[in-house]
């Protein structure tokens, strides 16, 4: 999908701002949204990233990582029939009106403790699969200009440059969109290294290079067109 979120080489936001022992949440409501993207079993329709992709710009530009959580949980949840957006801007009325209200809580332990066991729960992420590499490190592959219309790993700024597979990592699930009840797709996954004057140009700065996790669908061997 092209759109705001995918930043990679584009000017005007300023530098990435590093903090010092920055904490898990910085407001309790973030910890609150991350509880709910775990423990509520209704699936955000597309996925997450896809909702998140679908934001307004100025929406996206102007929301915080949690917010843009929030936004995509709602919006599954809608889509899901569960609540309504009318129900929703009465809830977001009454707050607003008396912004000091109790708020209600369900107590679940035992719900509680199966989230928690599924948050500690390690899933290796590479695939036992028959699948055959297309490339062998050391190759010179072409990253094929792609378009999707779902949620893509490919970064727009790389599409039809020219980069070097300098490591195979195996055989791992594709992270795009893909139709509801259809199974992930594994294929091999390469580290492809690229020089920075193939992506910007003269405006490269010089002895650089850019190194991206790809999926084997994304690339082509080098002489293709």
């Amino acid at each position: 999908m092209n759109g705001i979120h995918d930043m990679g080489g584009m000017h005007g936001f300023g530098p990435v701002e590093r903090e010092l022992d920055e904490p898990v949440f910085h407001e309790p409501w973030e910890g609150r949204v991350f509880g709910m993207m775990l423990g509520v079993r209704v699936p955000v329709s597309g996925g997450l990233r896809s909702k998140i992709e679908e934001m307004d710009p100025a929406h996206y530009l102007t929301s915080s990582y949690y917010e843009k959580w929030l936004h995509a949980r709602i919006e599954g949840l809608v889509a899901a029939g569960v609540l309504t957006q009318a129900e929703l801007q009465a809830r977001v009325d009454a707050l607003r009106a008396q912004p000091d209200a109790e708020l209600p809580r369900h107590e679940d332990p035992e719900r509680v403790q199966t989230v928690l066991a599924r948050l500690r729960q390690r899933q290796a992420p590479d695939r036992e699969a028959s699948i055959q590499p297309q490339f062998a490190v050391g190759d010179t592959v072409r990253v094929r200009n792609l378009h999707p219309a779902g949620h893509t790993r490919l970064p727009r700024y790389v599409r039809g440059k020219r980069g070097r597979v300098v490591r195979f990592y195996g055989i791992y699930d594709l992270q795009d969109a893909r139709p509801p009840d259809t199974p992930p797709e594994p294929q091999p996954i390469y580290a492809v290294r690229f020089d920075v004057g193939e992506l910007w140009g003269e405006a490269a700065e010089p002895n650089e290079e850019v190194h991206l996790d790809m999926w084997e669908g994304y690339l082509e061997p080098a002489g293709a067109q």
